[in-house]
Protein backbone atom coordinates (compact mmCIF):
# COMPACT_ATOMS: atom_id res chain seq x y z
CA UNK A 1 0.00 0.00 0.00
CA UNK A 2 1.31 3.24 -1.08
CA UNK A 3 2.53 6.02 1.68
CA UNK A 4 -0.89 8.18 0.83
CA UNK A 5 -3.52 5.71 1.39
CA UNK A 6 -1.64 4.83 4.77
CA UNK A 7 -1.77 8.69 5.63
CA UNK A 8 -5.32 8.92 4.68
CA UNK A 9 -6.71 5.66 6.41
CA UNK A 10 -5.30 6.70 9.82
CA UNK A 11 -6.41 10.58 9.27
CA UNK A 12 -9.76 8.81 9.00
CA UNK A 13 -9.41 7.00 12.10
CA UNK A 14 -7.92 9.82 14.15
CA UNK A 15 -11.05 12.05 12.89
CA UNK A 16 -13.39 9.61 14.58
CA UNK A 17 -11.82 8.78 17.28
CA UNK A 18 -8.95 11.75 18.42
CA UNK A 19 -7.89 10.43 21.74
CA UNK A 20 -8.27 6.41 21.61
CA UNK A 21 -8.41 5.00 24.83
CA UNK A 22 -7.89 1.15 25.69
CA UNK A 23 -11.04 0.22 27.15
CA UNK A 24 -9.71 -1.97 30.14
CA UNK A 25 -10.42 -0.59 33.71
CA UNK A 26 -7.22 0.97 35.47
CA UNK A 27 -6.30 3.48 37.61
CA UNK A 28 -2.37 2.74 38.27
CA UNK A 29 0.18 1.35 35.60
CA UNK A 30 0.47 -1.47 38.23
CA UNK A 31 -3.36 -1.86 37.44
CA UNK A 32 -2.96 -1.79 33.81
CA UNK A 33 -0.13 -4.44 33.91
CA UNK A 34 -2.28 -6.69 35.86
CA UNK A 35 -5.26 -6.09 33.50
CA UNK A 36 -3.43 -6.29 30.22
CA UNK A 37 -1.31 -9.90 31.65
CA UNK A 38 -5.25 -11.00 32.67
CA UNK A 39 -6.26 -10.13 29.04
CA UNK A 40 -5.10 -12.84 27.19
CA UNK A 41 -6.98 -14.99 25.42
CA UNK A 42 -10.11 -13.59 26.66
CA UNK A 43 -12.21 -10.26 26.44
CA UNK A 44 -11.64 -7.13 28.02
CA UNK A 45 -15.29 -7.28 29.50
CA UNK A 46 -14.14 -10.59 31.26
CA UNK A 47 -10.82 -8.79 32.42
CA UNK A 48 -12.95 -5.64 33.92
CA UNK A 49 -15.73 -8.07 35.33
CA UNK A 50 -12.20 -9.57 37.60
CA UNK A 51 -10.43 -6.51 38.44
CA UNK A 52 -13.47 -4.27 39.45
CA UNK A 53 -13.91 -7.52 42.39
CA UNK A 54 -10.00 -7.49 43.08
CA UNK A 55 -8.57 -4.00 42.63
CA UNK A 56 -10.77 -2.23 45.71
CA UNK A 57 -9.13 -5.59 47.70
CA UNK A 58 -5.52 -5.59 46.12
CA UNK A 59 -4.49 -3.02 43.55
CA UNK A 60 -0.64 -3.25 44.00
CA UNK A 61 1.98 -6.35 44.04
CA UNK A 62 2.34 -6.00 47.74
CA UNK A 63 -1.11 -6.70 48.17
CA UNK A 64 -1.59 -9.49 45.65
CA UNK A 65 1.37 -11.29 47.18
CA UNK A 66 -0.07 -11.04 50.64
CA UNK A 67 -3.26 -12.55 48.88
CA UNK A 68 -1.09 -15.57 47.50
CA UNK A 69 -1.90 -17.91 44.13
CA UNK A 70 -5.21 -19.38 46.10
CA UNK A 71 -6.42 -15.94 47.23
CA UNK A 72 -6.49 -14.46 44.75
CA UNK A 73 -8.01 -17.30 42.40
CA UNK A 74 -11.79 -16.38 43.22
CA UNK A 75 -11.30 -13.15 41.85
CA UNK A 76 -9.91 -13.77 38.43
CA UNK A 77 -11.87 -16.63 37.36
CA UNK A 78 -13.96 -14.81 35.42
CA UNK A 79 -11.19 -14.15 32.46
CA UNK A 80 -10.61 -18.29 32.24
CA UNK A 81 -7.00 -19.78 32.38
CA UNK A 82 -7.16 -18.73 36.09
CA UNK A 83 -5.22 -21.32 37.63
CA UNK A 84 -1.70 -20.28 35.13
CA UNK A 85 -2.96 -16.73 35.39
CA UNK A 86 -3.12 -16.77 38.72
CA UNK A 87 0.61 -18.62 39.39
CA UNK A 88 2.18 -16.25 36.80
CA UNK A 89 0.45 -13.13 38.95
CA UNK A 90 1.75 -13.89 42.12
CA UNK A 91 5.31 -14.91 40.31
CA UNK A 92 5.03 -11.23 38.46
CA UNK A 93 4.09 -9.05 41.45
CA UNK A 94 6.84 -11.18 43.84
CA UNK A 95 9.45 -9.96 41.03
CA UNK A 96 7.96 -6.17 41.12
CA UNK A 97 8.41 -6.21 44.60
CA UNK A 98 11.85 -8.03 44.45
CA UNK A 99 13.71 -6.28 41.64
CA UNK A 100 11.81 -3.03 40.55
CA UNK A 101 10.54 -1.73 44.44
CA UNK A 102 7.36 -2.44 43.48
CA UNK A 103 7.14 -0.28 40.75
CA UNK A 104 6.04 -0.95 36.94
CA UNK A 105 9.52 -0.84 34.86
CA UNK A 106 9.52 1.45 32.44
CA UNK A 107 12.14 -1.40 30.21
CA UNK A 108 10.80 -3.61 27.74
CA UNK A 109 13.34 -6.20 28.76
CA UNK A 110 12.71 -5.73 32.32
CA UNK A 111 8.85 -6.30 31.45
CA UNK A 112 9.19 -9.34 28.81
CA UNK A 113 11.29 -11.02 31.50
CA UNK A 114 7.99 -11.17 34.27
CA UNK A 115 5.96 -14.09 34.29
CA UNK A 116 2.73 -14.17 31.73
CA UNK A 117 4.10 -10.42 30.17
CA UNK A 118 5.38 -11.04 26.40
CA UNK A 119 5.58 -8.60 23.65
CA UNK A 120 2.44 -7.36 22.94
CA UNK A 121 1.61 -6.76 26.75
CA UNK A 122 4.94 -5.52 27.02
CA UNK A 123 4.59 -2.71 24.09
CA UNK A 124 0.83 -1.70 25.90
CA UNK A 125 2.58 -0.84 29.04
CA UNK A 126 5.33 1.27 26.99
CA UNK A 127 2.60 2.79 24.58
CA UNK A 128 0.22 3.67 27.18
CA UNK A 129 1.96 3.97 30.48
CA UNK A 130 5.15 5.36 29.55
CA UNK A 131 4.40 6.79 26.15
CA UNK A 132 6.71 5.27 24.03
CA UNK A 133 5.47 5.17 20.38
CA UNK A 134 5.18 0.72 19.94
CA UNK A 135 2.83 -0.63 18.21
CA UNK A 136 1.11 -3.77 20.50
CA UNK A 137 -0.04 -6.46 17.87
CA UNK A 138 -2.93 -8.48 18.72
CA UNK A 139 -5.31 -10.88 17.00
CA UNK A 140 -7.24 -7.42 15.82
CA UNK A 141 -4.46 -5.87 14.42
CA UNK A 142 -3.15 -8.31 13.07
CA UNK A 143 -6.05 -9.01 11.30
CA UNK A 144 -6.68 -5.66 10.29
CA UNK A 145 -3.20 -5.03 8.77
CA UNK A 146 -3.21 -8.24 6.54
CA UNK A 147 -6.84 -7.39 5.22
CA UNK A 148 -6.39 -3.55 4.78
CA UNK A 149 -3.12 -4.01 3.01
CA UNK A 150 -1.61 -1.26 5.69
CA UNK A 151 0.73 -4.40 6.79
CA UNK A 152 0.90 -7.80 6.03
CA UNK A 153 3.00 -10.04 7.84
CA UNK A 154 3.09 -13.87 8.37
CA UNK A 155 3.02 -13.28 12.44
CA UNK A 156 2.31 -10.36 14.99
CA UNK A 157 6.45 -9.25 14.94
CA UNK A 158 6.50 -9.02 11.07
CA UNK A 159 3.19 -6.94 10.87
CA UNK A 160 4.73 -4.77 13.85
CA UNK A 161 7.75 -4.50 12.18
CA UNK A 162 6.04 -3.34 9.19
CA UNK A 163 3.67 -1.24 10.87
CA UNK A 164 6.76 0.64 12.92
CA UNK A 165 8.58 1.63 9.03
CA UNK A 166 4.92 2.39 7.58
CA UNK A 167 3.02 4.17 10.30
CA UNK A 168 3.58 8.22 9.97
CA UNK A 169 5.66 9.48 12.89
CA UNK A 170 2.51 11.63 13.99
CA UNK A 171 0.05 8.62 14.37
CA UNK A 172 2.34 5.73 16.07
CA UNK A 173 1.47 6.55 19.57
CA UNK A 174 -2.21 5.81 19.00
CA UNK A 175 -1.94 3.39 16.24
CA UNK A 176 -2.15 0.37 18.34
CA UNK A 177 -5.66 1.78 19.68
CA UNK A 178 -7.13 2.63 16.26
CA UNK A 179 -6.30 -0.56 14.72
CA UNK A 180 -7.36 -2.38 17.78
CA UNK A 181 -10.82 -0.83 17.46
CA UNK A 182 -11.38 -1.03 14.04
CA UNK A 183 -11.36 -4.59 14.31
CA UNK A 184 -13.35 -5.39 17.51
CA UNK A 185 -16.21 -2.96 16.37
CA UNK A 186 -16.17 -3.54 12.34
CA UNK A 187 -13.49 -5.02 10.81
CA UNK A 188 -14.31 -8.05 13.00
CA UNK A 189 -13.20 -11.97 11.22
CA UNK A 190 -16.20 -13.20 10.26
CA UNK A 191 -18.18 -11.00 7.54
CA UNK A 192 -16.65 -7.90 8.76
CA UNK A 193 -19.05 -4.89 8.65
CA UNK A 194 -17.61 -3.16 5.26
CA UNK A 195 -21.07 -1.23 4.29
CA UNK A 196 -20.25 1.08 7.41
CA UNK A 197 -16.43 1.26 7.62
CA UNK A 198 -14.88 4.79 7.21
CA UNK A 199 -12.03 3.50 5.39
CA UNK A 200 -14.06 1.27 3.05
CA UNK A 201 -12.85 2.79 -0.32
CA UNK A 202 -9.08 2.54 1.05
CA UNK A 203 -9.21 -0.93 1.89
CA UNK A 204 -7.33 -3.28 -0.54
CA UNK A 205 -9.32 -6.02 1.25
CA UNK A 206 -11.44 -7.86 -1.64
CA UNK A 207 -14.36 -9.43 -1.71
CA UNK A 208 -16.13 -6.91 0.67
CA UNK A 209 -19.17 -7.86 2.42
CA UNK A 210 -22.20 -6.30 0.39
CA UNK A 211 -25.03 -3.90 1.87
CA UNK A 212 -27.60 -6.70 1.77
CA UNK A 213 -25.35 -8.74 3.85
CA UNK A 214 -25.03 -6.08 6.66
CA UNK A 215 -27.69 -7.15 9.14
CA UNK A 216 -25.47 -11.05 9.35
CA UNK A 217 -22.69 -9.75 10.74
CA UNK A 218 -21.51 -9.80 13.76
CA UNK A 219 -19.64 -6.96 13.90
CA UNK A 220 -21.05 -4.04 17.13
CA UNK A 221 -21.23 -1.57 14.44
CA UNK A 222 -23.76 -3.92 12.34
CA UNK A 223 -25.65 -4.81 15.32
CA UNK A 224 -26.31 -0.91 16.33
CA UNK A 225 -27.69 -0.43 12.32
CA UNK A 226 -29.55 -3.51 12.62
CA UNK A 227 -31.45 -2.11 16.19
CA UNK A 228 -31.90 1.50 15.15
CA UNK A 229 -33.34 -0.30 12.02
CA UNK A 230 -35.63 -2.04 14.50
CA UNK A 231 -36.94 0.62 16.41
CA UNK A 232 -37.70 2.75 13.80
CA UNK A 233 -39.91 0.37 12.29
CA UNK A 234 -41.38 0.08 16.33
CA UNK A 235 -42.04 3.68 16.45
CA UNK A 236 -43.28 4.03 12.92
CA UNK A 237 -45.82 1.18 13.91
CA UNK A 238 -46.65 2.65 17.14
CA UNK A 239 -47.14 6.07 15.53
CA UNK A 240 -49.73 4.49 12.74
CA UNK A 241 -51.73 2.33 15.54
CA UNK A 242 -51.51 5.75 17.84
CA UNK A 243 -53.06 7.05 14.42
CA UNK A 244 -55.44 4.63 14.19
CA UNK A 245 -56.48 4.76 17.52
CA UNK A 246 -56.70 8.89 17.51
CA UNK A 247 -58.79 8.75 14.34
CA UNK A 248 -61.29 6.02 15.95
CA UNK A 249 -61.89 8.40 19.36
CA UNK A 250 -62.12 11.05 16.74
CA UNK A 251 -64.79 9.16 15.32
CA UNK A 252 -66.44 7.91 18.39
CA UNK A 253 -66.84 11.88 19.92
CA UNK A 254 -68.19 12.66 16.57
CA UNK A 255 -70.65 10.30 17.13
CA UNK A 256 -71.80 11.38 20.53
CA UNK A 257 -71.75 14.38 19.67
CA UNK A 258 -73.90 13.94 17.03
CA UNK A 259 -76.39 11.96 19.35
CA UNK A 260 -76.96 14.58 22.06
CA UNK A 261 -77.40 17.25 19.17
CA UNK A 262 -80.19 15.51 17.83
CA UNK A 263 -81.54 14.39 21.56
CA UNK A 264 -81.22 18.17 22.06
CA UNK A 265 -83.43 19.04 19.02
CA UNK A 266 -86.41 16.09 19.48
CA UNK A 267 -86.39 18.12 23.49
CA UNK A 268 -86.89 21.24 22.23
CA UNK A 269 -89.38 19.80 19.88
CA UNK A 270 -91.40 18.45 22.82
CA UNK A 271 -91.37 21.49 24.43
CA UNK A 272 -93.27 23.15 21.84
Amino acid sequence: MNPARIRAIYRRLQEANPEPKTELGYSTPFELLVAVMLSAHTTDKSVNTATRVLFPIANTAQKILALGEEGVKPYIKPVGMYNQKAKNLIELCRRIVDLHGGEVPNDREALESLPGVGRKTANVILNIVFGHTTIAVDTHIFRVSNRTGIAPGKDPLAVEQVLNKVTPEEFKLNAHHWLLLHGRYVCIARLPACPKCIIRDLCEYEPKTPDKDLAKSDAPVARNVVREAKDAAKAKTAGASGAKRGSKAAGKAARQSARAKSAKTAARKRAR
